[in-house]
């Protein structure tokens, strides 16, 4: 007679004739069913679930070697004829009356101006200001730099609304001191936010002060900036998919047993109450 494999069979077969269903193993069926469904679900959630994980280090993130900066400001008293941009650095750069992805809509019936610009600035110390002395047009007299600071933003805009940071501190930021020229210093931060499938984005946070002066030349509206050595690293950290798999298993298998355990306990009671009650307990 031949081997037979089959006795390595663990899960050995009772012919459904010798098991006997109850009315209370059918409700800790139910129950058990519901419980697994309910676990599975908040695993699921778990898994899909995204903890951010920060980290600070000292790099310069990035192949490039300049940053791109998005600036749009609404100066209600001054024409858009008279308004300019300047940029300047410690590398030597000074472009007077920068021209290039500006755009200027007129505002407060033509007495005021919407002034956007795209533009990029070295990774070292610098400015950029908006002033009139780069216009086509020049005033007679002193101009009125009062503002209304919509959008400074530097690298690429993370749409993500989970991670924390100042990536444009000064939305809103508005001054109406008048004959005033209006600085903010800027320190910034280099801050890179990689997805869960290792997407990389990079873009610059920065905080701010203000102050506010008159004299020293014609007024304009001043931002200075320098850069800080460190970097934030913000990156997407998931449940890997066999964590998931192993607590379904955990899940499914552990609750089967429990119920297997209540079952058989609730079943042997109502067996030796039975024998109790016809007086055939021995």
């Amino acid at each position: 007679m031949g081997f037979d494999v089959r006795r390595f069979d663990i899960y050995r077969k009772v012919p459904k004739d010798l098991t006997q269903p109850t009315l209370t193993g059918a409700l800790i069926s139910v129950v058990c069913c519901l419980a697994i469904l309910v676990l599975i679900v908040s695993e699921f959630s778990r898994y899909l679930a995204v903890d951010l994980v920060s980290t600070v280090y000292v790099d310069n993130p990035g192949v490039e070697s300049r940053i791109p900066v998005m600036v749009t400001v609404e100066l209600p008293k001054l024409k858009c004829d008279y308004v300019g941009l300047d940029i300047q650095d410690d590398m030597g750069r000074h472009e007077v009356g920068f021209i290039d992805n500006t755009e200027k809509t007129p505002i407060e019936n033509g007495a005021g101006c919407l002034f956007h610009a795209s533009f990029q600035i070295n990774k070292v110390p610098g400015n950029f200001h908006i002033s009139t002395h780069s216009a086509k047009h020049q005033l007679d007299d002193v101009p009125d730099f009062a503002h209304r600071i919509i959008e400074v933003r530097m690298g690429d805009n993370i749409l993500t609304q989970n991670v924390p940071g100042s990536f444009n501190p000064l939305q809103n930021v508005q001054k109406s001191a008048e004959f005033e020229s209006h600085d903010y210093f800027m320190k910034i931060v280099p801050t890179v936010y990689e997805t869960r499938n290792g997407k990389s984005h990079i873009s610059y946070q920065y905080t701010y002060a203000y102050r506010s002066f008159v004299g020293r030349g014609t007024p304009a509206l001043w931002f200075r900036y320098d850069l800080s050595p460190l970097t934030v690293k913000y990156h997407e950290r998931g449940e890997p998919f066999l964590s998931f798999l192993t607590a379904i298993c955990a899940v499914v298998g552990g609750i089967f047993t429990v119920a297997g355990i209540i079952d058989g306990l609730v079943f042997s009671g109502q067996e030796i109450f039975k024998k109790l009650e016809i007086g055939k307990l021995s």
